[in-house]
């Protein structure tokens, strides 16, 4: 029976092991859902959502557990406590808009006729998690998916395994209906046999723009709906008025937090040539006090990446950059736990980048972030805007016209002003270009997680 394996960044050890599931368990799973989605949609959705928040609780409950795994499984530090904050705040709020978000919609009155269009659920959900995030990722359609009145099978990515049996574990406490939600272990192939042979209503994917082409491919002719989160080179637009030490502090954490691999870290930044040298001067500074090391230890701000291959991209996009005459900030070696060949690279910082490096275009997903000097707004707009990805942008600024003006303009899913990194539940998450398609989150999540029936009733 092949077997999905979960290996430490931290020191190479064997945290878990599983066996994918078989033949004769995927269709259990299968059948076990489509029934148990039959007696589900007829719960009223107040009562759905109020599950979803017993749910939270049970989730709360084991953070501390999960908090470790995670640190076990991909490297984040304790210090940060999991990602429980934002997959609060995303429950509880799609529980709270759960209501109207999925109420009839209903034209002018017509008399002689009743009309209302109704959400009804899709029906399968499948979930395809990454491990960079593997619990905000998810939850971003599983809790809006059960509380629309779908089924949920969550695969989690092997670097995070854990994942999918901790959603288990807190559904299974909550008493949610057995078989209306998931976790199921597999592999590539039985994936793609699973979606091409129509066996799910809606799949979501979060990961490689690879993978998501891979997803397009397997459920092609089966007319099963797709969302996909894929690639990002996220960028920042630092104004001349911005408030330096803000932008320098959050724009720090923006690129580095979780090592760089962020669906929407900060990859590189465009400063405004006034402030430039004050800007790049702030920023290396407060690089060089991160600590590097065991993620284990709540001392640590910086953990190993999830794994060499990752860190080996980095490195390689890093040496290349250097070659072509960028300028490296930071001394690796000052960083005791930086190693060649192992997960652990230490964060770094460059100037005299341009967009001929692979570190200003290709996505990178890791501690390094490339500064460019501009001339104004015209410039930063178009460097901002070369690029195939478009999942977030960042202005910075005491201009709230001036970053509407600039927003407006930038090719990218979601437009910040002075923050970064960051994700509003009550504000749809998409992206554009190579990024991908669909939309989750805020009542916008719902309409991606339910489809349209109109009622045309005539009184005789």
């Amino acid at each position: 029976m092949p077997e999905i394996v979960c290996i430490s960044p931290i020191d190479g050890r064997e945290v878990a092991r599983r066996p994918t599931a078989s033949a004769a368990e995927i269709e259990r799973a299968l059948d076990a859902a489509r029934t148990a989605r039959q007696e589900w949609v007829r719960v009223p959705v107040r009562e759905r959502a109020a599950l979803m928040l017993r749910f939270l609780e049970a989730m709360r409950a084991i953070n501390p557990q999960v908090t470790r795994e995670l640190a076990l499984q991909m490297g984040r530090p304790v210090r940060y406590g999991g990602e429980l904050g934002s997959f609060s705040e995303r429950v509880a709020y799609m529980a709270e808009i759960a209501e109207e978000a999925l109420a009839p919609i209903v034209p002018e009155p017509k008399a002689g006729f009743k009309r209302y269009i109704r959400r009804d659920p899709l029906g399968l959900v499948l979930v395809i998690a990454p491990w960079n995030y593997p619990y905000l990722t998810a939850v971003n359609t599983v809790v809006p998916a059960l509380i629309a009145g779908n089924a949920v099978l969550l695969k989690a990515a092997s670097q995070t395994i854990l994942t999918g049996e901790r959603f288990q574990q807190a559904f299974d406490e909550v008493g949610l209906p057995k078989g209306l939600f998931q976790n199921l272990v597999l592999g590539h192939d039985d994936t793609a046999r699973i979606l091409g042979d129509g066996e799910v209503d809606h799949v979501t994917f979060t990961g490689s723009v690879s993978g998501g082409r891979a997803i397009e491919r397997a459920a092609a002719g089966s007319f099963t709906s797709i969302a996909l989160e894929l690639g990002g080179k996220d960028p920042a637009y630092v104004r001349s008025d911005a408030k330096l030490d803000h932008a320098i502090e959050n724009l720090v954490d923006g690129a580095f937090f979780n090592s760089g691999q962020s669906c929407c870290g900060v990859e590189r930044i465009y400063v405004d040539e006034r402030i430039y040298d004050p800007f790049v001067e702030g920023f290396v500074a407060l690089t060089k006090q991160y600590v590097l090391d065991d993620p284990l230890d709540e001392a640590t701000t910086l953990g190993p990446m999830a794994a060499t291959r990752f860190a080996d991209v980095v490195r390689q996009q890093t040496a290349e950059a250097l070659r072509k005459g960028a300028k490296a900030h930071i001394d690796p070696a000052s960083f005791a736990r930086n190693k060649d060949g192992t997960p652990w690279l230490a964060p770094q910082v460059l100037t005299n980048v341009d967009h001929g490096m692979q570190v200003m275009k290709e996505e990178s997903f890791g501690p390094v972030v490339g500064i460019m000097k501009v001339s104004g707004e015209a410039e930063a707009i178009h460097l901002m805007n070369d690029s195939p990805y478009g999942l977030t942008a960042s202005v910075w600024t005491t201009d709230l016209e001036a970053a509407e003006r600039i927003g407006q303009q930038i090719e990218t899913g979601t437009v910040y002003m002075n923050r970064c990194d960051y994700l509003d539940p009550a504000l749809a998450w998409t992206g554009v270009k190579d990024t991908g398609r669909g939309a989750g989150l805020s009542r916008i999540g719902y309409e991606m997680l339910t489809r349209p029936k109109s009622f045309h009733l005539r009184e005789v």
